[in-house]
Protein backbone atom coordinates (compact mmCIF):
# COMPACT_ATOMS: atom_id res chain seq x y z
CA UNK A 1 0.00 0.00 0.00
CA UNK A 2 1.31 3.40 -0.97
CA UNK A 3 1.15 6.09 1.64
CA UNK A 4 -0.05 9.48 0.53
CA UNK A 5 2.42 12.26 1.37
CA UNK A 6 0.87 15.14 3.30
CA UNK A 7 2.71 18.42 3.26
CA UNK A 8 3.52 19.82 6.69
CA UNK A 9 3.28 23.56 7.16
CA UNK A 10 4.53 25.83 9.93
CA UNK A 11 1.76 27.00 12.26
CA UNK A 12 2.90 29.86 14.48
CA UNK A 13 1.33 30.57 17.86
CA UNK A 14 2.47 32.77 20.72
CA UNK A 15 3.88 29.67 22.44
CA UNK A 16 5.94 28.54 19.44
CA UNK A 17 5.93 27.18 15.88
CA UNK A 18 4.42 23.77 15.15
CA UNK A 19 4.32 21.50 12.10
CA UNK A 20 0.84 20.45 11.00
CA UNK A 21 -1.26 19.50 7.97
CA UNK A 22 -4.08 21.61 6.55
CA UNK A 23 -7.51 20.31 5.56
CA UNK A 24 -8.85 20.91 2.06
CA UNK A 25 -11.66 23.01 3.55
CA UNK A 26 -9.09 25.26 5.24
CA UNK A 27 -7.01 25.58 2.05
CA UNK A 28 -10.07 26.60 -0.01
CA UNK A 29 -11.42 29.22 2.41
CA UNK A 30 -11.68 32.81 1.17
CA UNK A 31 -8.78 35.05 2.09
CA UNK A 32 -9.55 37.47 4.92
CA UNK A 33 -8.88 41.15 4.22
CA UNK A 34 -8.69 43.80 6.92
CA UNK A 35 -11.68 46.14 6.52
CA UNK A 36 -11.13 49.85 5.86
CA UNK A 37 -11.17 51.69 9.22
CA UNK A 38 -13.54 54.35 7.87
CA UNK A 39 -16.26 51.89 6.80
CA UNK A 40 -19.07 51.60 9.33
CA UNK A 41 -21.14 48.46 8.74
CA UNK A 42 -24.08 47.03 10.66
CA UNK A 43 -23.27 44.06 12.84
CA UNK A 44 -26.95 43.14 13.21
CA UNK A 45 -30.03 43.57 11.03
CA UNK A 46 -32.25 46.39 12.22
CA UNK A 47 -33.73 49.82 11.57
CA UNK A 48 -32.04 53.22 11.34
CA UNK A 49 -33.78 55.44 13.92
CA UNK A 50 -31.76 58.67 13.64
CA UNK A 51 -29.14 59.95 11.24
CA UNK A 52 -26.88 62.67 12.65
CA UNK A 53 -24.49 63.28 9.70
CA UNK A 54 -24.60 63.98 5.98
CA UNK A 55 -22.06 63.69 3.18
CA UNK A 56 -19.33 66.31 3.44
CA UNK A 57 -19.52 66.65 7.24
CA UNK A 58 -16.27 66.56 9.20
CA UNK A 59 -16.56 64.17 12.14
CA UNK A 60 -14.30 63.55 15.12
CA UNK A 61 -13.53 60.14 16.53
CA UNK A 62 -16.30 59.21 18.99
CA UNK A 63 -18.89 61.56 17.46
CA UNK A 64 -22.42 60.16 17.10
CA UNK A 65 -23.19 59.20 13.48
CA UNK A 66 -26.53 57.43 13.80
CA UNK A 67 -28.80 55.40 16.03
CA UNK A 68 -29.50 51.82 14.92
CA UNK A 69 -32.27 49.75 16.50
CA UNK A 70 -31.55 46.02 16.60
CA UNK A 71 -33.07 43.33 18.83
CA UNK A 72 -35.27 45.97 20.53
CA UNK A 73 -32.18 47.93 21.61
CA UNK A 74 -31.09 51.38 20.47
CA UNK A 75 -27.41 51.32 19.51
CA UNK A 76 -25.43 54.53 19.21
CA UNK A 77 -23.02 54.22 16.28
CA UNK A 78 -20.04 56.54 16.70
CA UNK A 79 -17.18 57.46 14.37
CA UNK A 80 -14.20 55.12 14.82
CA UNK A 81 -11.89 57.69 13.17
CA UNK A 82 -11.78 61.42 12.47
CA UNK A 83 -12.38 62.53 8.89
CA UNK A 84 -14.88 63.58 6.25
CA UNK A 85 -18.10 61.64 5.62
CA UNK A 86 -17.90 60.60 1.95
CA UNK A 87 -20.91 58.26 1.79
CA UNK A 88 -24.13 57.94 3.75
CA UNK A 89 -25.77 54.73 2.59
CA UNK A 90 -28.84 54.77 4.90
CA UNK A 91 -31.76 57.01 5.84
CA UNK A 92 -34.00 57.26 8.91
CA UNK A 93 -36.61 54.50 8.98
CA UNK A 94 -34.67 52.21 6.63
CA UNK A 95 -34.42 48.53 7.52
CA UNK A 96 -30.96 47.11 6.88
CA UNK A 97 -29.33 43.69 6.94
CA UNK A 98 -26.19 42.51 8.68
CA UNK A 99 -22.92 43.80 7.11
CA UNK A 100 -24.71 46.70 5.35
CA UNK A 101 -22.33 49.63 4.72
CA UNK A 102 -23.99 52.50 6.58
CA UNK A 103 -21.40 55.30 6.47
CA UNK A 104 -17.94 55.73 4.95
CA UNK A 105 -15.45 58.20 6.41
CA UNK A 106 -12.32 59.35 4.58
CA UNK A 107 -9.63 59.48 7.24
CA UNK A 108 -8.00 62.89 7.68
Amino acid sequence: MGEEYKELVDFALASGVYKTTLTEKFKERPTWHKPYAGDIVSHLPGTIVELEVKEGDFVKRGQLLLVHQAMKMLNRVVAPVSGVVTCVNVHAGEQILKDHLMVRIEIK
